[in-house]
């Protein structure tokens, strides 16, 4: 069974939630359409019903006989609402629409259509690589039939709305349910379902033939019969009234075939249209026409539909209802053309016969903002080889497309006709338009709201190209132009005005500070500008700058008198006073471009110098350095000394975060050594406790931390560590010491002198780098085998 279909009859279940309101045999004593029920509250809330409860009570229901009419009734006389009803009806619907996104079965069908865009992706592909015309083929793939996307994977369902009044022109046929109500003076309600010989029996009556017959038609021989039971109904006055209305709709059998997605045949409702069946079987394939679609009733065409007129004009038209055995018969195409470029809708379109490229625009939604409508582009398949062509915009409307024809609508240029630009010293430099307004050169520049105060009058610059490729000059005087002494210039499209500042002709002329300021650069250079100005703009004298000796740095150009050769410079010192005001000489002294300042810095002033010590000493911590003479030994009398456990030979000293290696000891005892260091800003001092323990590694066969022992000399360590392995290098040893010292075995002919083992320290045995052994090939081994056979062979005739 077709997706679809199943849905459909699922969705139809949405009144299963009532099963929970008793056993099934409650439900089963309830089948008969004339029992009556006493009304009462119902036991449970629908809101608390999952949906996997409601459809396992479903089917339990269903098992028993029961029918989707049986258990709606049941759950109304219950006492449940319509509004009940409808709650549980949207929840199994999106439950529905799930179970259809999960179903295996949806994803292979969906993936019919995605498989037929493949095969044709793969044809084209072929094509490509025997094709003069690869281009084509490429963009050919990235545009589907227009129309395709409406028949494609969608989360929305299109089936027939089963909720809905009965239709007037409905024609009842067998399974159909007629639902009589009967009110007034009187009281009765039931339901008829038509036989299969197209009749329907109500009360004690003789059945009644409605079969082929609209509702209306039916409802005149239906009330005829019953009034062999109700004499006065529906009549003026008389008190006792009916309604005939259709309940649950029949099923009908259509078949699709041609060139569908999905040819076959479909069980739909009744009440289903033709593009109810199209969307169920996928609508057209790849060669499928969207334009010719026949629905063929007894033999005879009732119907030709075009969906363009649905999908581009909305119209309903050709959206007929269908009949049991109607046959939907989809066309091949004739005629399909792409349109593509600068349109709202690019793509590929079937055209009908007489329809114009003008038709073909308006499917496509018409041209995009920026298309060039004066002129489109066109291929055409002669049946030997393509050529291309173009149709004017008054050719449109009678051109006629063929078959495979490829249209494109090119980009408008990406210029702007009417434009000039002027740059430069105006209030407002930018792009104008050449217009009623803006055709001079003076009414550009007032159009810019004028020049600038520190514009260049003599010369402006006029650019414009010419009829060639190169671009001319126009010089302007336009002082001259301003006073109207010159006529003025007319425009041309494209032209650029520049005019020029002051500043923009003459070099960039700077000063240059450095020293003790705040804010060291290089500064602009103005008229009469003055030592004390540029320190102000430099942010004034920093912490130890001092105003005095003040040097400039000038370059010299043509006053060279009184300068040796080798001189290129001048130099000249001046003082200006914390309160930034020159004496009345140096009040004298104008500085000139490219002269460069440098403030002096006082020479006792000195950021402060910490050290740090650290340890077992009496007053750890940071420590200044009162001059740049103190060493290293100067520290232990500000320290107040070593504590009882420091371990002096241990004694580590640091430099910028390193270990240097140091005999603090040695420093301690005698001062005047070299190893006692002048101390620098950063320097630390860590004096540890002795430490007890001794680490041997490298190439002994029980690496490990053993105990200090006074009676261990080096070989007794090693002794301790499991002994030398084998490929230990014994005459590379070495100890290193917490100072950071390291001292090795050392050899003076056959005799072997090993370092001393203190506590803290770490005796390391360097071991061999491991040979790399090259198996022999097999050429080797053969060579080598003969090299011994031909010995063998010389030594026996020699013997």
């Amino acid at each position: 069974m077709h997706y679809q279909s199943a849905q459909k009859k699922y969705s139809k279940s949405v009144f299963l939630f009532f099963l929970i309101i008793s056993s099934l045999p409650i439900f089963a004593q309830n089948t008969t359409p004339q029992a009556t029920q006493p009304t009462t509250q119902p036991t449970v809330d629908p809101s608390q019903v999952t949906n996997t409860q409601a459809v396992e009570f479903y089917n339990q229901a269903k098992g028993a006989g029961m029918s989707d009419m049986d258990i709606e009734r049941a759950a109304l006389q219950r006492g449940y609402t319509l509004d009940d009803i409808s709650t549980i009806r949207r929840r199994l619907q999106q439950t529905s629409k799930n179970n259809a996104q999960n179903d295996p079965n949806r994803d292979q069908i969906d993936e019919t259509r995605e498989q037929d865009d493949q095969d044709e992706l793969d044809d084209e592909t072929n094509n490509e690589r025997d094709s003069t015309a690869a281009g084509r083929a490429r963009a050919r793939r990235l545009n589907r039939t227009f129309g395709s996307a409406f028949f494609g994977r969608s989360a929305a369902t299109f089936e027939p709305n089963l909720r809905i009044p009965t239709p007037k022109n409905y024609i009842l046929g067998p399974d159909d349910e007629l639902i009589v109500d009967i009110y007034g003076n009187s009281v009765d309600n039931f339901r008829m379902k038509i036989s299969p010989e197209g009749t329907v029996k109500m009360l004690n009556l003789a059945p009644v033939y409605v079969n082929g017959l609209t509702i209306e038609q039916a409802n005149e021989r239906i009330v005829s019969r019953l009034r062999q039971a109700y004499s006065t109904l529906n009549k003026p006055g008389s008190g006792t009234y009916s309604t005939i209305t259709l309940g649950n709709v029949r099923s009908i059998r259509v078949m699709i075939i041609g060139e569908a997605v999905r040819p076959g045949t479909y069980t739909v409702s009744s009440l289903a249209t033709a593009f109810n069946a199209l969307y169920v079987s996928g609508g057209p394939n790849r060669n499928g026409s969207y334009r010719n679609i026949e629905i063929i009733r007894n033999n005879k065409v009732v119907r030709k539909i075009d969906l363009y007129r649905f999908l581009i004009d909305g119209d309903l038209q050709d959206n007929i209802a269908l009949q049991d055995q109607d046959i939907i018969l989809i066309r091949p195409y004739e005629v399909r053309i792409e349109l593509s470029g600068q349109l709202k809708r690019s793509g590929i379109f079937e055209a009908k016969p007489g329809e114009t490229l003008k038709d073909m625009l308006r499917y496509s939604g018409g041209y995009s903002p920026e298309a060039y409508m004066d002129m489109i582009q066109y291929q055409r398949n002669t049946g030997n080889n393509f050529v291309i062509g173009t149709i004017d915009s008054t050719q449109i409307s009678s051109f006629i497309p063929k078959n495979g024809d490829i249209f494109t609508v090119k980009r408008i240029l990406d210029v702007i006709a009417n434009q000039v630009e002027i740059r430069g010293a105006v209030t407002r430099p930018g792009f104008y338009p050449l217009d009623e307004r803006t055709k001079t050169v003076k009414e550009l520049i007032n159009m810019a709201q004028g020049i600038g105060q520190r514009a260049f009058l003599n010369r402006a610059l006029l650019e414009r190209a010419s009829g060639d490729t190169q671009t001319g000059l126009v010089a302007i005087d336009l002082r001259k132009l301003l006073n109207n002494e010159i006529p003025d210039i007319p425009l041309l499209p494209g032209d650029i005005l520049t005019i020029k500042s002051v500043e923009d002709l003459k070099e960039f002329t700077y000063l240059s500070i450095d020293g003790s300021v705040i804010n060291p650069g290089a500064y602009y250079y103005y008229k009469d500008i003055t030592i004390a100005d540029l320190i102000f703009q430099a942010g004034g004298y920093t912490e130890g700058g001092v105003p005095y000796r003040i040097e400039v740095s000038r370059r010299v150009k043509n006053d060279t008198i009184g300068l040796p050769d080798s001189q290129n410079v001048r130099i000249f010192t001046l003082n200006v006073a914390d309160n930034l005001v020159l004496n009345e000489e140096d009040q004298k002294f104008k500085l000139l471009p490219y002269d460069v300042i440098l403030v002096r810095k006082s020479p006792r002033y000195e950021v402060q110098k910490i050290v740090t010590v650290a340890g077992e000493v009496t007053y750890p911590g940071t420590y200044t350095i009162l001059n740049n003479f103190e060493r290293i030994s100067d520290l232990f009398p500000k320290v107040g000394g070593m504590k009882k456990e420091a371990y002096i030979d241990g004694a580590r000293f640091y430099r910028n975060r390193e270990l240097v290696a140091l005999d603090l000891k040695a420093i301690v005892e005698k001062p005047t050594i070299p190893a006692n260091l002048l101390l620098q800003d950063g320097d630390t001092l860590y004096i540890p406790k002795k430490s007890e323990m001794v680490r041997i590694q490298g190439g002994v066969y029980n690496p490990s931390v053993m105990n200090f022992d006074r009676k261990f000399d080096f070989k007794e360590y090693i002794s301790q560590a499991g002994g030398y392995t084998e490929r230990a290098r014994k005459n590379r040893a070495y100890v290193s010491y917490p100072n950071g010292r390291t001292h090795r075995t050392t050899r003076f002919l056959f005799f072997r002198s090993y370092p001393k083992v203190e506590p803290g320290s770490v005796v390391t045995i360097p071991m061999k780098e491991p040979k790399i052994e090259q198996p022999m090939s097999r050429g080797e081994r053969l060579a080598i085998i003969s090299l011994f056979t031909t010995l063998s062979i010389a030594l026996i005739r020699i013997l």
